[in-house]
Protein backbone atom coordinates (compact mmCIF):
# COMPACT_ATOMS: atom_id res chain seq x y z
CA UNK A 1 0.00 0.00 0.00
CA UNK A 2 3.01 2.56 0.68
CA UNK A 3 4.57 1.43 -2.25
CA UNK A 4 1.68 2.26 -4.62
CA UNK A 5 0.52 5.89 -2.45
CA UNK A 6 4.28 6.61 -3.05
CA UNK A 7 3.87 6.27 -6.84
CA UNK A 8 0.35 7.58 -6.84
CA UNK A 9 2.45 10.59 -4.93
CA UNK A 10 5.08 10.74 -7.51
CA UNK A 11 2.61 10.70 -10.61
CA UNK A 12 0.88 13.93 -8.76
CA UNK A 13 3.60 15.73 -8.30
CA UNK A 14 5.27 15.24 -12.14
CA UNK A 15 1.77 16.82 -13.07
CA UNK A 16 2.07 19.65 -11.27
CA UNK A 17 5.95 20.48 -11.74
CA UNK A 18 6.59 19.51 -15.25
CA UNK A 19 3.70 22.42 -16.21
CA UNK A 20 5.19 24.66 -14.06
CA UNK A 21 8.46 24.22 -15.30
CA UNK A 22 7.19 25.01 -18.90
CA UNK A 23 5.52 27.64 -17.73
CA UNK A 24 8.22 29.50 -16.41
CA UNK A 25 10.14 29.08 -19.57
CA UNK A 26 7.60 30.92 -21.59
CA UNK A 27 8.89 34.76 -22.04
CA UNK A 28 7.52 37.53 -20.13
CA UNK A 29 6.68 39.51 -23.42
CA UNK A 30 6.73 38.90 -26.95
CA UNK A 31 6.28 41.61 -29.66
CA UNK A 32 4.12 41.34 -32.90
CA UNK A 33 3.17 43.71 -36.22
CA UNK A 34 -0.08 45.12 -36.28
CA UNK A 35 -2.48 43.46 -39.04
CA UNK A 36 -0.21 40.54 -39.32
CA UNK A 37 -1.41 37.40 -38.00
CA UNK A 38 1.48 35.54 -36.26
CA UNK A 39 2.19 32.09 -35.10
CA UNK A 40 4.09 31.64 -31.72
CA UNK A 41 5.28 28.55 -30.50
CA UNK A 42 4.76 27.53 -26.90
CA UNK A 43 6.23 24.55 -24.89
CA UNK A 44 3.19 24.09 -22.44
CA UNK A 45 1.24 21.21 -21.12
CA UNK A 46 -1.91 20.00 -23.13
CA UNK A 47 -3.99 20.57 -20.32
CA UNK A 48 -3.60 24.45 -20.82
CA UNK A 49 -5.96 27.33 -21.96
CA UNK A 50 -4.93 30.81 -22.96
CA UNK A 51 -7.30 34.15 -22.77
CA UNK A 52 -6.66 37.67 -23.62
CA UNK A 53 -7.70 40.83 -21.76
CA UNK A 54 -7.70 43.28 -24.80
CA UNK A 55 -9.22 41.31 -27.81
CA UNK A 56 -9.80 44.61 -29.02
CA UNK A 57 -5.82 45.07 -29.58
CA UNK A 58 -4.95 41.37 -29.80
CA UNK A 59 -7.88 37.90 -31.18
CA UNK A 60 -7.39 34.45 -30.97
CA UNK A 61 -8.67 32.17 -32.79
CA UNK A 62 -11.53 32.04 -30.24
CA UNK A 63 -12.99 34.12 -27.74
CA UNK A 64 -11.79 32.54 -24.93
CA UNK A 65 -10.96 29.19 -23.39
CA UNK A 66 -8.58 28.42 -26.36
CA UNK A 67 -6.94 25.23 -25.74
CA UNK A 68 -3.01 25.38 -26.30
CA UNK A 69 -0.98 22.79 -27.21
CA UNK A 70 2.80 22.48 -27.18
CA UNK A 71 2.81 20.76 -30.70
CA UNK A 72 0.51 23.50 -32.36
CA UNK A 73 1.80 27.31 -32.52
CA UNK A 74 -0.85 29.59 -30.86
CA UNK A 75 -2.67 31.81 -33.54
CA UNK A 76 -2.71 35.76 -32.60
CA UNK A 77 -4.66 38.26 -34.65
CA UNK A 78 -2.92 41.36 -33.74
CA UNK A 79 -5.60 44.02 -34.49
CA UNK A 80 -3.95 47.28 -33.72
CA UNK A 81 -1.29 48.95 -31.73
CA UNK A 82 -1.04 48.88 -28.12
CA UNK A 83 -0.74 46.43 -25.36
CA UNK A 84 -2.20 43.22 -24.31
CA UNK A 85 -1.90 40.59 -21.70
CA UNK A 86 -2.23 36.99 -22.86
CA UNK A 87 -2.62 34.60 -19.72
CA UNK A 88 -1.94 31.09 -19.78
CA UNK A 89 -4.18 28.68 -17.43
CA UNK A 90 -3.11 25.25 -16.35
CA UNK A 91 -6.57 22.73 -16.53
CA UNK A 92 -8.31 26.12 -18.01
CA UNK A 93 -8.55 27.34 -14.75
CA UNK A 94 -5.67 28.57 -12.86
CA UNK A 95 -3.86 31.06 -14.18
CA UNK A 96 -0.11 30.26 -13.90
CA UNK A 97 1.53 32.64 -16.47
CA UNK A 98 0.71 36.27 -18.19
CA UNK A 99 2.86 37.54 -21.31
CA UNK A 100 2.16 40.68 -22.86
CA UNK A 101 1.78 41.28 -26.02
CA UNK A 102 3.01 44.40 -27.97
CA UNK A 103 1.51 45.31 -30.79
CA UNK A 104 3.63 47.43 -33.08
CA UNK A 105 3.23 49.08 -36.43
CA UNK A 106 3.69 47.12 -39.42
CA UNK A 107 7.32 46.90 -40.65
CA UNK A 108 8.84 45.96 -44.36
CA UNK A 109 12.64 46.65 -45.21
CA UNK A 110 14.56 45.63 -48.46
CA UNK A 111 16.82 43.34 -48.29
CA UNK A 112 20.24 43.90 -49.48
CA UNK A 113 22.62 41.20 -50.41
CA UNK A 114 25.41 43.19 -52.27
CA UNK A 115 28.73 43.57 -51.91
CA UNK A 116 30.05 46.95 -50.12
CA UNK A 117 33.25 48.73 -49.62
CA UNK A 118 33.58 49.67 -46.01
CA UNK A 119 35.96 52.74 -45.50
CA UNK A 120 35.50 54.39 -41.46
CA UNK A 121 37.49 56.98 -39.63
CA UNK A 122 37.93 56.22 -35.87
CA UNK A 123 36.95 59.27 -33.35
CA UNK A 124 40.25 59.82 -32.43
CA UNK A 125 43.62 57.78 -33.43
CA UNK A 126 43.77 54.21 -32.06
CA UNK A 127 47.16 52.72 -30.27
CA UNK A 128 47.87 49.10 -31.85
CA UNK A 129 51.47 48.99 -30.46
CA UNK A 130 54.49 50.29 -28.76
CA UNK A 131 57.74 50.50 -30.20
CA UNK A 132 61.16 51.47 -28.61
CA UNK A 133 62.72 54.87 -29.13
CA UNK A 134 66.47 54.77 -29.29
CA UNK A 135 67.45 57.99 -27.30
CA UNK A 136 70.89 57.17 -27.05
CA UNK A 137 73.26 54.27 -28.22
CA UNK A 138 72.50 53.04 -24.54
CA UNK A 139 69.00 54.02 -23.91
CA UNK A 140 65.79 52.67 -25.22
CA UNK A 141 62.08 53.30 -24.27
CA UNK A 142 58.56 54.05 -25.22
CA UNK A 143 57.44 57.67 -23.83
CA UNK A 144 53.68 56.34 -24.67
CA UNK A 145 54.00 53.11 -22.40
CA UNK A 146 55.87 55.02 -19.98
CA UNK A 147 52.80 57.45 -19.88
CA UNK A 148 50.27 54.35 -19.17
CA UNK A 149 49.27 54.40 -22.76
CA UNK A 150 47.63 50.79 -23.74
CA UNK A 151 47.12 48.74 -26.60
CA UNK A 152 43.29 49.41 -27.90
CA UNK A 153 43.54 52.81 -26.40
CA UNK A 154 41.86 55.59 -28.45
CA UNK A 155 43.34 59.19 -28.13
CA UNK A 156 40.57 61.84 -28.72
CA UNK A 157 42.58 65.31 -27.44
CA UNK A 158 46.09 66.44 -27.31
CA UNK A 159 47.33 70.07 -25.88
CA UNK A 160 43.00 70.29 -25.88
CA UNK A 161 43.16 70.29 -29.29
CA UNK A 162 40.46 67.23 -30.82
CA UNK A 163 42.24 64.65 -33.50
CA UNK A 164 40.22 64.10 -36.63
CA UNK A 165 42.93 61.84 -37.66
CA UNK A 166 46.94 61.60 -37.73
CA UNK A 167 47.93 64.42 -39.84
CA UNK A 168 48.43 66.38 -36.50
CA UNK A 169 49.90 64.39 -34.61
CA UNK A 170 53.59 64.72 -35.83
CA UNK A 171 53.47 68.38 -35.17
CA UNK A 172 52.35 68.44 -32.06
CA UNK A 173 54.81 66.01 -31.04
CA UNK A 174 57.64 68.11 -32.65
CA UNK A 175 56.64 71.24 -31.36
CA UNK A 176 56.60 69.77 -27.80
CA UNK A 177 59.48 67.65 -27.96
CA UNK A 178 62.00 70.91 -29.01
CA UNK A 179 60.12 73.35 -26.35
CA UNK A 180 61.18 70.38 -24.06
CA UNK A 181 57.60 69.74 -22.62
CA UNK A 182 54.95 67.75 -22.14
CA UNK A 183 52.09 66.70 -23.82
CA UNK A 184 48.48 66.76 -22.26
CA UNK A 185 46.70 63.47 -23.82
CA UNK A 186 43.11 62.50 -23.14
CA UNK A 187 42.11 59.28 -24.34
CA UNK A 188 39.11 56.59 -24.02
CA UNK A 189 39.83 53.24 -22.57
CA UNK A 190 36.35 51.34 -23.03
CA UNK A 191 33.55 53.76 -21.17
CA UNK A 192 36.76 55.43 -18.89
CA UNK A 193 38.21 58.50 -20.35
CA UNK A 194 41.80 58.98 -18.72
CA UNK A 195 43.96 62.11 -19.14
CA UNK A 196 48.17 61.97 -18.84
CA UNK A 197 50.63 63.59 -19.79
CA UNK A 198 53.36 62.40 -22.62
CA UNK A 199 56.99 63.36 -22.94
CA UNK A 200 58.19 62.55 -26.99
CA UNK A 201 61.42 61.54 -26.70
CA UNK A 202 64.19 62.37 -29.52
CA UNK A 203 64.94 59.30 -31.87
CA UNK A 204 69.23 59.52 -32.51
CA UNK A 205 68.49 57.33 -35.51
CA UNK A 206 65.29 58.67 -37.46
CA UNK A 207 66.76 62.09 -36.45
CA UNK A 208 62.86 63.03 -35.09
CA UNK A 209 60.67 63.50 -31.98
CA UNK A 210 58.86 60.15 -31.09
CA UNK A 211 56.23 58.87 -29.30
CA UNK A 212 56.91 55.68 -29.20
CA UNK A 213 53.64 53.88 -30.21
CA UNK A 214 52.07 52.84 -33.69
CA UNK A 215 48.65 54.60 -34.16
CA UNK A 216 46.29 54.19 -36.74
CA UNK A 217 43.10 56.54 -37.69
CA UNK A 218 40.85 54.39 -40.76
CA UNK A 219 40.02 51.18 -41.47
CA UNK A 220 38.72 49.70 -44.57
CA UNK A 221 37.20 46.27 -45.98
CA UNK A 222 34.80 44.26 -47.76
CA UNK A 223 31.15 42.81 -46.54
CA UNK A 224 27.94 43.00 -47.48
CA UNK A 225 24.62 44.81 -47.18
CA UNK A 226 21.82 43.52 -44.89
CA UNK A 227 19.20 45.78 -45.44
CA UNK A 228 17.41 49.00 -46.44
CA UNK A 229 14.40 50.71 -44.87
CA UNK A 230 12.99 53.47 -47.51
CA UNK A 231 10.84 55.32 -44.65
CA UNK A 232 13.47 56.07 -42.66
CA UNK A 233 15.90 56.42 -44.84
CA UNK A 234 18.72 54.02 -43.23
CA UNK A 235 20.77 50.72 -43.72
CA UNK A 236 22.35 47.65 -41.73
CA UNK A 237 25.07 45.59 -43.11
CA UNK A 238 27.80 43.24 -41.76
CA UNK A 239 25.83 41.65 -38.83
CA UNK A 240 28.76 41.98 -36.52
CA UNK A 241 31.50 45.07 -35.12
CA UNK A 242 34.40 46.13 -36.79
CA UNK A 243 37.72 45.85 -35.18
CA UNK A 244 41.00 46.33 -35.41
CA UNK A 245 42.99 43.61 -36.15
CA UNK A 246 45.88 44.45 -33.68
CA UNK A 247 44.19 44.88 -30.91
CA UNK A 248 40.77 43.38 -31.99
CA UNK A 249 39.32 46.29 -29.86
CA UNK A 250 36.19 47.72 -31.81
CA UNK A 251 36.21 51.16 -34.23
CA UNK A 252 34.76 54.17 -32.20
CA UNK A 253 33.27 55.47 -35.92
CA UNK A 254 34.10 59.51 -36.15
CA UNK A 255 33.41 59.18 -40.20
CA UNK A 256 32.82 56.77 -42.81
CA UNK A 257 31.22 55.58 -45.97
CA UNK A 258 30.09 52.64 -48.10
CA UNK A 259 30.45 51.94 -51.22
CA UNK A 260 29.89 50.05 -54.42
CA UNK A 261 32.15 46.61 -54.55
CA UNK A 262 32.75 44.14 -57.52
CA UNK A 263 33.56 40.93 -56.60
CA UNK A 264 36.47 39.57 -58.63
CA UNK A 265 37.42 35.74 -57.02
CA UNK A 266 36.62 33.35 -54.05
CA UNK A 267 39.28 32.24 -51.84
CA UNK A 268 37.23 28.86 -50.94
CA UNK A 269 36.57 27.78 -47.53
CA UNK A 270 38.15 24.93 -46.19
CA UNK A 271 38.06 22.85 -42.81
CA UNK A 272 40.58 25.27 -40.94
CA UNK A 273 40.39 27.90 -43.15
CA UNK A 274 37.64 29.99 -43.49
CA UNK A 275 38.36 31.51 -47.04
CA UNK A 276 37.37 34.99 -48.08
CA UNK A 277 36.08 37.41 -51.16
CA UNK A 278 38.29 39.30 -53.04
CA UNK A 279 36.74 42.43 -54.15
CA UNK A 280 37.87 45.93 -55.19
CA UNK A 281 35.98 49.25 -54.92
CA UNK A 282 35.07 50.46 -58.12
CA UNK A 283 36.60 53.42 -59.21
CA UNK A 284 35.04 56.07 -58.77
CA UNK A 285 32.82 54.02 -56.65
CA UNK A 286 29.35 55.44 -55.94
CA UNK A 287 28.66 56.19 -52.31
CA UNK A 288 25.83 54.32 -51.00
CA UNK A 289 25.59 55.97 -47.41
CA UNK A 290 27.62 57.45 -44.47
CA UNK A 291 28.42 55.44 -41.40
CA UNK A 292 27.38 56.65 -37.98
CA UNK A 293 27.55 53.72 -35.59
CA UNK A 294 29.79 50.75 -35.21
CA UNK A 295 27.71 47.82 -33.07
CA UNK A 296 27.86 44.24 -32.01
CA UNK A 297 25.34 44.11 -34.59
CA UNK A 298 27.30 45.78 -37.79
CA UNK A 299 27.41 49.18 -38.89
CA UNK A 300 24.46 51.21 -39.64
CA UNK A 301 23.89 54.69 -41.14
CA UNK A 302 21.92 57.06 -43.87
CA UNK A 303 21.01 55.51 -47.08
CA UNK A 304 18.74 57.79 -49.72
CA UNK A 305 18.00 54.68 -52.00
CA UNK A 306 17.65 51.34 -52.80
CA UNK A 307 21.16 50.67 -54.21
CA UNK A 308 21.47 48.24 -57.80
CA UNK A 309 21.11 45.14 -58.42
CA UNK A 310 18.47 44.86 -55.59
CA UNK A 311 16.26 41.91 -55.64
CA UNK A 312 13.42 43.20 -54.19
CA UNK A 313 12.00 46.80 -55.91
CA UNK A 314 9.93 47.05 -52.42
CA UNK A 315 10.08 45.65 -48.69
CA UNK A 316 8.84 42.77 -47.25
CA UNK A 317 8.21 41.76 -43.82
CA UNK A 318 10.82 41.16 -41.16
CA UNK A 319 10.41 38.16 -38.77
CA UNK A 320 10.60 38.61 -34.97
CA UNK A 321 13.03 35.89 -33.57
CA UNK A 322 9.24 33.53 -31.83
CA UNK A 323 8.53 33.23 -35.60
CA UNK A 324 11.41 31.94 -36.91
CA UNK A 325 11.78 28.23 -37.11
CA UNK A 326 14.18 25.26 -37.99
CA UNK A 327 14.13 24.45 -42.03
CA UNK A 328 14.65 25.81 -45.37
CA UNK A 329 15.31 29.43 -46.00
CA UNK A 330 17.77 31.56 -48.00
CA UNK A 331 20.36 34.08 -47.96
CA UNK A 332 20.84 36.64 -50.76
CA UNK A 333 24.61 37.35 -51.80
CA UNK A 334 27.37 37.88 -54.42
CA UNK A 335 29.51 35.77 -55.54
CA UNK A 336 30.29 37.17 -58.85
CA UNK A 337 30.30 40.88 -59.85
CA UNK A 338 27.90 42.42 -57.76
CA UNK A 339 25.31 40.25 -59.12
CA UNK A 340 22.95 39.53 -55.96
CA UNK A 341 21.73 35.92 -56.59
CA UNK A 342 19.83 33.08 -54.10
CA UNK A 343 21.45 30.30 -52.22
CA UNK A 344 19.34 27.82 -50.10
CA UNK A 345 20.44 26.85 -46.71
CA UNK A 346 18.52 25.04 -43.52
CA UNK A 347 18.11 26.89 -39.82
CA UNK A 348 19.31 24.06 -37.69
CA UNK A 349 19.14 26.00 -34.56
CA UNK A 350 17.07 29.14 -33.08
CA UNK A 351 18.69 30.17 -29.88
CA UNK A 352 15.33 31.86 -27.37
CA UNK A 353 17.03 35.30 -26.82
CA UNK A 354 14.63 37.75 -24.69
CA UNK A 355 17.84 40.49 -25.04
CA UNK A 356 20.06 41.24 -27.59
CA UNK A 357 23.02 38.75 -28.28
CA UNK A 358 24.48 37.77 -31.49
CA UNK A 359 24.60 34.06 -32.24
CA UNK A 360 21.04 34.35 -32.47
CA UNK A 361 20.76 30.86 -35.00
CA UNK A 362 22.54 28.35 -36.91
CA UNK A 363 22.98 27.58 -40.55
CA UNK A 364 23.85 25.21 -42.63
CA UNK A 365 24.62 26.40 -46.21
CA UNK A 366 22.74 23.35 -48.78
CA UNK A 367 23.00 24.90 -52.00
CA UNK A 368 25.34 22.97 -54.16
CA UNK A 369 26.38 25.95 -56.73
CA UNK A 370 27.26 28.27 -53.52
CA UNK A 371 29.28 25.33 -52.22
CA UNK A 372 30.61 24.81 -55.53
CA UNK A 373 31.74 28.10 -55.60
CA UNK A 374 32.80 29.31 -51.86
CA UNK A 375 33.03 25.67 -49.95
CA UNK A 376 30.26 27.13 -47.89
CA UNK A 377 30.69 30.67 -45.64
CA UNK A 378 33.69 33.05 -46.75
CA UNK A 379 34.84 36.80 -45.23
CA UNK A 380 32.98 38.92 -46.33
CA UNK A 381 29.73 37.27 -46.74
CA UNK A 382 28.78 38.40 -43.57
CA UNK A 383 25.69 40.51 -43.30
CA UNK A 384 24.12 38.39 -46.72
CA UNK A 385 20.28 38.76 -45.26
CA UNK A 386 18.60 35.44 -44.47
CA UNK A 387 14.41 34.94 -45.78
CA UNK A 388 12.50 32.27 -44.41
CA UNK A 389 8.80 32.60 -45.90
CA UNK A 390 9.24 35.96 -47.90
CA UNK A 391 10.32 37.36 -44.38
CA UNK A 392 13.36 38.58 -43.34
CA UNK A 393 14.51 37.14 -40.42
CA UNK A 394 18.63 37.75 -39.85
CA UNK A 395 21.88 38.08 -41.22
CA UNK A 396 25.04 35.90 -41.57
CA UNK A 397 27.71 36.34 -39.38
CA UNK A 398 30.08 34.14 -38.48
CA UNK A 399 31.56 30.76 -40.51
CA UNK A 400 32.47 27.63 -37.83
CA UNK A 401 36.17 27.47 -38.79
CA UNK A 402 36.38 23.89 -38.12
CA UNK A 403 32.67 22.90 -40.68
CA UNK A 404 33.18 25.87 -43.36
CA UNK A 405 29.21 25.03 -44.28
CA UNK A 406 27.92 26.19 -41.05
CA UNK A 407 27.78 29.13 -39.32
CA UNK A 408 26.02 31.70 -36.93
CA UNK A 409 23.90 34.23 -37.86
CA UNK A 410 21.81 37.25 -35.81
CA UNK A 411 18.50 38.14 -35.70
CA UNK A 412 17.15 41.06 -37.59
CA UNK A 413 15.24 42.63 -35.18
CA UNK A 414 18.46 43.74 -33.36
CA UNK A 415 19.66 44.68 -36.32
CA UNK A 416 17.04 46.97 -36.33
CA UNK A 417 17.07 48.32 -33.19
CA UNK A 418 20.81 49.33 -33.89
CA UNK A 419 19.71 51.18 -37.09
CA UNK A 420 17.09 53.02 -34.80
CA UNK A 421 14.04 50.94 -36.87
CA UNK A 422 12.82 49.70 -33.76
CA UNK A 423 12.91 51.29 -30.50
CA UNK A 424 14.57 49.46 -27.79
CA UNK A 425 13.58 48.41 -24.83
CA UNK A 426 15.72 51.22 -22.84
CA UNK A 427 14.30 53.80 -25.45
CA UNK A 428 10.54 52.69 -24.70
CA UNK A 429 11.38 52.73 -20.52
CA UNK A 430 12.64 56.63 -21.13
CA UNK A 431 9.93 57.62 -23.10
CA UNK A 432 7.44 56.19 -20.56
CA UNK A 433 9.50 57.94 -17.53
CA UNK A 434 9.21 60.76 -19.36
Amino acid sequence: MLGLLFAFFLCVISQVIQPMQSYASLPDEVQVFAGRKTDVRLAVPAASSAVVDRPDIVGLDHSSGLKVSGQQPLHLHPQQTGHAKLTLKLWGKIPVKTVNVKVIPDLRVVPGGQTIGVKVKSAGILVVGHHLVHSSPDEQKSPGEAAGIKLGDLITHMNGHKLDGVSGVSEAVELAGKSNQSIDVVLKRGNETIKTKLTPAYDSEDKAWRLGLYIRDSAAGVGTLTFYAPDQGVYGALGHVITDMNTQTSIVVGSGQIVQSNVTSISKSETGDPGEKRAHFLKESKILGNIERNTAFGIFGKMSQNPDHSLYSQGIPVAFSHEIKEGKAEILTVVEGQQVERYSVDIVHVANQSEPATKGLVLRITDPKLIDKTGGIVQGMSGSPIVQDGKLIGAVTHVFVNDPKSGYGCFIEWMLQDAGVMMKKEQEKNLKAG
